[in-house]
């Protein structure tokens, strides 16, 4: 190129200006043409002229946030060769519940790679730079455009979101705070401590992220000098840092003496997924997730069933992978790599075979919380560049429309199933089946299979003391169709025995500090102290068809279709409306969440809170500033 320009930021507020430097290698004159295009409408916004070392854009205050393109051609360039820079203007005020970071670090990585002592790359090569500068042309999109495609998606999708550069989050909680839904997109490999603690931080405070990248989160870098150096040894022998704050060490998030792995940000890491590069990266057009948990909403309207595939081609040229367990056929997260044992895998690919080309692996797609967000991962490089497959577009809006709005409430984790009876004693759910039959399945949102154990004993309510008391110890409580209180040992040795009588017409029970409580079908509510063998009833329009018990405090399904809540006293109170019950017919509650399924409907669980409205999204924020 004749002409040599960069950005003094990688991003500009609406309303604002942005500085732009040019150069020439040779004596002629600074003049030219600029053209500032939208690239993700793929629209110009601009045409106008340079003269000189400097121009400035002045930024419409009405400029779409979006990803830009600024070319600058000299006028007696007769090669039409050309520099381009890129940059992001963001939102002054949140104008979408979604944000979309667009990876700026790991651009300028990768810019000039290869050349010695210019770039970081590449990882083994001796004559690598530590330390680059966003003070110098480059630093675009890779040839592949890894990000291009959802960004281009989004619009005619129907998807007005606002824009930011990857940097923005280095220090980004005020800008994450006007947020519902962080997106990360394509290939986002280098993250900063202070982007990773901005983003965890929006998470467990109640905001969401959806990981549409693979190799995310793979490298920690430094900013050095007001944020226009990256700093990148890749080595903790070479980093002067690593004897003074260890923690913040430019090597990979995993390793040590960092030791933080990427995994508890985005469930999955590089480190057990699959690469294949050079001459070999067209293998990944051959490639497809199968599915494994086909009834998650992730899957909701792509018709597909488990063991299905789908995303030929997704799967490139880096994915992530946690690292998982075959469970009766359903993977399971161990949990040994960092990866929260929460983390629910929803679709994988077995790509071991990539070994021969790069490194071999998984991907796993799925999804976990995280405090009081919810992160989804689609754990690969070209999700977006993939959007024109039908499965790949519903999964896409999915988890856009989802994230991107106050809480859903219930999520299923497990299949549809016939139970008249649910409990959970440690850390086992109990169910009674249609058939008669107990089985026990783990407490877990992954899609676990139920086991039988034996007969159910004619129970249609069970409950479960949180503790041992001196007259209730620890098992399962059960309320009988023929009007008779049972209890049986939890383990698979156990069998049914009487307790005494019941209320008749059973339809819930529960258990409080030694006090069963139970529910009838003419909407009675009855109590029964440890001391004594007589049931009382507390109240005769109770209208609940489950009942279980939580942290001292009663919870009910009614006929109206709603969880209503009480404190579990004999005095006379009113209930409490909380949330629907989301068709639920029986329930119980285990860790802080309310679990139930009903006839036809599968297995799901919620906190037991009134659907939330998180102050998060446009009308939560105010300017963004400069």
């Amino acid at each position: 190129m004749t002409v040599y320009a960069y950005a003094e930021a990688t991003s500009c507020v609406q309303g604002g200006a942005l500085r732009f430097h040019l150069a020439r290698a040779s004596r002629a004159p600074l003049r030219g043409s600029v053209l500032v295009e939208d690239v993700a409408a793929d629209v110009a916004v601009l045409d106008g002229e340079f003269g000189g070392p400097l121009w400035t854009l002045d930024v419409p205050a009405d400029l779409p946030s979006s990803l830009y393109r600024a070319t600058f051609t000299a006028d007696d360039d007769a090669s039409d060769d050309a520099s381009e820079v890129y940059f992001a203007v963001r939102a002054a005020r949140p104008r979408s519940p979604i944000l979309l970071s667009i990876p700026f670090p790991t651009w300028q990585a990768y810019n000039r790679a290869g050349i010695p002592g210019e770039s970081i790359y590449w990882t083994e090569q001796a004559t690598r730079a530590a330390r680059v500068s966003f003070d110098r042309p480059g630093g675009g999109p890779p040839p592949e455009r890894w990000e291009e495609g959802m960004l281009r998606w989004l619009g005619p999708a129907g998807y007005d979101v606002d824009h930011c550069s990857g940097l923005d989050l280095h220090d980004g909680s005020a800008l994450l705070s006007g947020y519902r839904l962080l997106v990360v997109n394509g290939h986002d490999e280098y993250w900063s401590a202070g982007m990773r603690d901005s983003v965890e931080e929006f998470v467990r405070r109640g905001g969401n992220l959806a990981v549409f990248s693979g190799n995310t989160c793979w490298w920690q870098f430094r900013l050095e000098d007001d944020g226009r150096t990256m700093v990148c040894y890749r080595d903790a022998v070479a980093d002067p840092m690593a004897t003074v704050e260890p923690g913040l060490t430019t090597v990979e998030w995993s390793s040590a003496p960092v030791n933080r792995p990427e995994n508890a940000l985005t469930g999955v890491s590089f480190r057990r997924g699959a690469g294949t590069w050079g001459p070999y990266m067209k293998l990944m057009h051959e490639e497809t997730y199968t599915v494994r948990f086909p009834e998650h909403w992730a899957f909701d309207g792509t018709g597909l069933g488990e063991g299905a595939t789908f995303g030929r081609g997704a799967l490139g040229y880096e994915t992530d992978a946690c690292d998982f367990v075959e469970v009766d056929g359903v993977p399971v997260a161990t949990g040994r790599d960092g990866t929260p044992p929460s983390f629910v895998i929803l679709a994988t690919a077995d790509l071991r075979h990539w070994h021969r080309y790069g490194q071999g692996g998984m991907a796993t797609m799925g999804v976990f919380g995280l405090g009081a967000g919810t992160v989804f991962t689609a754990a690969t490089v070209n999700w977006g560049n993939t959007l024109h497959d039908p499965t790949v577009d519903r999964i896409t809006r999915n988890v856009l429309d989802r994230l991107s709005r106050p809480s859903a409430g219930w999520e299923v984790i497990g299949p549809a199933c016939s139970l008249r009876a649910l409990t959970a004693c440690g850390s086992w759910l109990y169910g009674v089946g249609a058939d008669g039959s107990l089985y026990r399945r783990e407490v877990s949102g992954q899609n676990l299979r139920w086991h039988r154990l034996d007969s159910g004993g004619g129970v249609v309510a069970m409950a479960t003391p949180r503790e041992a008391s001196t007259t209730r110890p620890v098992g399962l409580y059960g309320l009988t169709a023929d009007d008779r209180l049972v209890y049986r040992d939890p383990g698979p040795a156990g069998a049914w025995t009487v307790l005494g009588e019941a209320p008749s017409g059973g339809v819930g029970l529960a258990l409080v500090d030694g006090d069963l409580w139970a529910a009838t079908a003419d909407g009675g509510l009855w109590h029964l102290p440890p001391e004594t063998s007589g049931w009382t009833l507390v109240e005769g329009e109770a209208g609940a068809v489950a009942l279980t018990a939580m942290n001292g405090r009663l919870y009910a399904a009614d006929l109206a279709g709603r969880i209503r809540t009480r404190l579990p006293t004999t005095a006379a109170t009113g209930w409490a409306d909380l949330c629907s019950a989301g068709g639920c017919t029986v329930l119980t509650a285990h860790a802080g969440r309310l679990i139930g399924a009903g006839a036809g409907r599968p297995l799901s669980w919620r906190a037991p809170v009134p659907d939330l409205r998180i102050p998060y999204g446009p009308a939560a924020q105010t300017d963004v500033g400069p």
